[in-house]
């Protein structure tokens, strides 16, 4: 986009090939000149080299000669793993709507709509907090995209619309939702489209019973999209101490990760529900 600042890496840059290794996405690869250059269409501006590599603050005519006069001896200059040792790495002040990569992908980033760092939200699972959900209410929650791979908000869009046709109802303190044009139909802002981010989080709440055919439409669209996703369903525990949800979840023929989490309620609460 014209006028836009992006992240980038300055003529400082000897292609030492550090920050090749610390980015998430793959972003960044030495030119045929020997320097390194950002991907711009693969970057999510997640800062990672920027905030990762420390400067060591050497010039750049400095580091060629040392590296040019240990070349005639058949030997090598190598930078520390942990260093860009010109300082090359310029950090960049984004302008909308690409800062929604930041958003997203820096987890230093405090997202403007939620206040919340990171993604931009506490997710479904801290009800024990913001009471959420109800009893008889599940969470649906679908992160896109993987460090190595991402998720462009075009693919976002696809999952919304296909959950939309379940009249779900979009967590309004979320992101995402945050971002949609309309959420009835699950489309989303035009301009958001082809930006790419680390991640993006789908939250929605539905009734427990109608589990099953969230499940069944997200199997049906991921075949739809470029990029991976999980799921994630929440409820609350009944008092006995059973998961609710786990009966809809087996019935769509699905098992529960054993990795699941029940939250103790040992915040202090933002609601007033039981």
């Amino acid at each position: 986009m014209p006028g836009e600042i992006i992240m980038e890496i300055n003529e400082k840059c000897v292609g030492c090939g550090n920050c090749h290794a610390v980015c998430p996405m793959g972003a960044i690869s030495l030119n045929t000149e020997g320097i390194s250059v950002v991907d711009q269409d693969k970057c999510v501006e997640c800062s990672t080299c920027y905030r990762v590599l420390r400067d060591e603050g050497y010039g750049a005519a400095f580091v060629r000669a040392v590296r040019s006069v240990l070349s005639a001896f058949h030997l090598q200059y190598m930078a520390a793993v942990d260093v860009c040792p010109t300082g090359a790495l310029v950090q960049p002040e984004l302008e909308y709507p690409r800062s929604l990569r930041a958003a997203f992908s820096d987890p230093t980033v405090v997202h403007a709509g939620t206040g919340v760092g990171g993604r931009g939200t506490e997710e479904i699972k801290t009800n024990d907090v913001t009471g959420r959900l109800g009893h008889g209410e599940a969470g649906i929650v679908v992160e896109l995209g993987r460090p190595g791979v991402g998720a462009h908000f075009r693919d976002v869009q696809t999952v919304a619309m296909a959950l939309a046709s379940l009249e779900p109802e979009y967590e309004p303190f979320n992101p995402v939702t945050q971002l949609m044009e309309d959420t009835k139909t699950g489309k989303m802002k035009e301009e958001v489209l082809d930006e790419k981010v680390l991640s993006a989080i789908i939250e929605a709440k539905t009734r427990l019973e109608r589990i099953p055919e969230y499940l069944s439409i997200l199997q049906a669209v991921q075949k739809e999209i470029d990029t991976v996703f999980s799921v994630g369903v929440a409820s609350r525990c009944l008092p006995d101490g059973s998961v609710p949800h786990q009966k809809w979840v087996e019935e769509a023929g699905y098992t529960l990760s054993p990795n699941g989490k029940t939250n103790l309620g040992l915040g202090r609460p933002l609601y007033g529900g039981d």
